[in-house]
């Protein structure tokens, strides 16, 4: 396996390393020496934007399918041989990619990494463990359709992103996932799990763990090329406006959306989250300090920003009384308004780079946020040096985000949803 060296010029922390394994399998790690745990990550460009017509919630099907077994290991195995060595795992499927990682204390990383390729690289797919499992899944789908909020949440997706993956809820179709078989969630694996889409990332304590050995000849080792995919299409975000009445909504919502740039064009991202911090993090913020504390119209406004791979994602929440809800809509184009006809102070800025960059470096301090971080940024060939993202922070002045970011939150480029209580 060789090694790819990582940028280290005027690097002011430790660098990950990036391997391939013969059959072109990125293994990426970091030594965290001072770390109490190692993290073993494992990633793959599985989530629900590869589902094919009539796979609608197969790849969070086959997450909690992972679980129940492999050809090696039986029903509850993996959980109690991991626990027995002091860790903990747990996974998660997203739009774009699912992982699956395991907390462990030094010494048992070695045997826990056997386990965990195993687990998910060789899954059993019983059938009596499939139509158990299901239950589950219907049942957390059931939840998620009686929460208010997830349905309004939900809507909002569905009308903004028509036709694209991420207007189509990740859980799945309840009709779809009653007709599925483990036969297709199979090949669905087969697919997705091949050498070219998948990437294991470790962070921690490693000096006792030999990689070498225990990949060679694994499974991880073992999986082959797969036939190019084509390429999942582009979001093409949708403006426009619809209102929405939900039985036992506590309060009104105002919900906006705007298509974003995605995650590729890293630097972009980067003024994204710095112009959504200065507008909505913290009480100091223009839409907190104007709406909820000046103007007292709001219970709570947050702007967040999704970084996915087809197109991000700005998504705005205010919560108010439904009578208030126009008002909140005037307040928030009065704001960008404000700000579109003048640049932000540099002050304002610095507060927000300052916001990025701590949460960013607060990031760092953990064995499994820096996992998920590089492990995330090797599968989809992003930078992996560390500094980078400090690096881009501080290139975006005042003048840049008012000229190339505040235009994309022009409210007229949004698609409005308003929720109101039934």
């Amino acid at each position: 396996m060789p090694a790819t060296p990582m940028p280290t010029a005027e690097a002011t922390a430790a660098q990950p390393t990036l391997r391939r394994l013969a059959n072109g399998v990125q293994v990426v790690k970091l030594e965290m020496a001072d770390a109490p745990v190692v993290c073993l990550d494992f990633w793959s460009k599985a989530g629900s934007r590869r589902e094919q017509p009539g796979e609608s919630g197969l790849a969070h099907f086959l997450e909690h399918m992972v679980f129940k077994g492999s050809r090696s290991l039986g029903p509850g195995e993996f959980d109690h041989r991991v626990e027995s060595l002091g860790g903990n795992s747990n996974a998660a499927t997203g739009f774009d990619d699912v992982h699956y990682h395991v907390l462990i204390p030094p010494e048992g990383a070695a045997e826990a990494l056997d386990l965990l390729l195993q687990l998910v690289l060789e899954p059993r797919l019983d059938a009596d463990d499939f139509a158990m499992e299901r239950q589950v899944v219907l049942e957390e789908l059931s939840q998620s359709e009686d929460q208010p909020d997830e349905v309004v949440f939900q809507t909002l997706l569905n009308l903004a992103c028509p036709g694209h993956a991420y207007g189509r809820a990740i859980l799945g179709e309840r009709a779809a996932l009653e007709r599925h078989r483990p036969e297709a969630m199979a090949t669905f694996h087969r697919r997705n799990y091949h050498s070219e889409s998948c990437c294991l990332a470790l962070a921690g304590p490693l000096g006792h763990l030999d990689l070498e050995e225990r990949l060679a000849g694994g499974p991880l080792a073992d999986l082959v090329s797969a036939p190019a995919q084509e390429r999942a299409p582009d979001l093409r975000l949708s403006s426009g406006r619809h209102r929405l009445e939900v039985p036992r909504l506590e309060a009104a919502r105002l919900l906006m959306a705007w298509q974003l740039p995605a995650a590729r064009d890293h630097e972009a991202v980067m003024g994204g989250d710095l112009l959504t911090t200065l507008l909505a993090e913290g009480r100091r913020s223009r839409l907190v300090a104007r709406l909820r504390e000046e103007w007292r119209l709001v219970e709570s406004i947050d702007l967040d920003l999704n970084v996915l791979e087809a197109g991000s994602l700005a998504l705005l929440e205010a919560v108010c009384e439904p009578e208030q809800v126009e008002q909140v809509e005037q307040g928030i184009r009065r704001v960008w308004q404000e700000l579109a006809d003048q640049p932000p102070e540099p002050s304002e800025v610095q507060r927000a780079q300052r916001l990025v960059a701590n949460g960013y470096r607060f990031s760092l301090e953990s064995s499994a946020s820096v996992a998920g971080l590089i492990g995330s940024h090797a599968l989809w060939g992003r930078p992996l040096d560390l500094e980078h993202p400090l690096e881009t922070i501080e290139r975006w002045s005042a003048e840049r985000l008012h000229a190339e970011w505040v235009p994309r939150l022009d409210p007229e480029r949004a698609f409005t949803l308003v929720a109101l209580p039934a």
